[in-house]
């Protein structure tokens, strides 16, 4: 199974990129994990945000294959404890090769998005900034990976 991660945002500060890369390189090989950076929209005062937003959502599905199992990450999602996510990883696994997580950009996914998306995940109701997103993300990914094979990384 192939874990990708589509964020919207590039040049992330170096501590996000660490964090990042310090959970999908414990990934093991037959689930690995792969962030794709989308081009945020130029924002200016004057900005149209719901215009902003579907041009992002238009870039982000251009990234999508129509055979991708596509979770999207949403406020008003769903959320799971870290052994509901070890369950959906398992399951993913038995039925899916390719597993997409997207995060929209600061003013969230677009429509289109949010109906591509075969599932919605909330990580939590608190907010936190956006780089933040994708190391907590792989954070969860790999203890859900951990958790699925007995790994002692995850203790309860």
């Amino acid at each position: 199974m192939k874990l990708k991660i589509l964020a919207v945002g590039q040049k992330m500060p170096a501590w996000v990129t660490a964090g990042y890369q310090e959970y999908a390189k414990r990934m093991p090989r037959e689930c690995s994990l792969d962030v794709v950076e989308i081009a945020p929209a130029k924002r200016t005062k004057q900005s149209n945000m719901a215009r902003i937003v579907d041009n992002e959502g238009d870039r982000i599905l251009a990234a999508i294959k129509d055979t991708d199992y596509v979770v999207a990450l949403e406020v008003k999602g769903k959320q799971w404890s870290t052994e509901g996510l070890a369950n959906k990883l398992s399951a993913w696994q038995s039925i899916h090769t390719h597993i997409i997580f997207v995060i929209g950009g600061p003013d969230g996914l677009s429509g289109k998005c949010l109906k591509r998306a075969n599932e919605q995940w909330c990580l939590s109701p608190l907010t936190f900034p956006h780089p933040l997103v994708r190391v907590i993300l792989a954070e969860q990914l790999y203890r859900g990976w951990s958790l699925m094979n007995n790994h002692p990384y995850h203790r309860e």
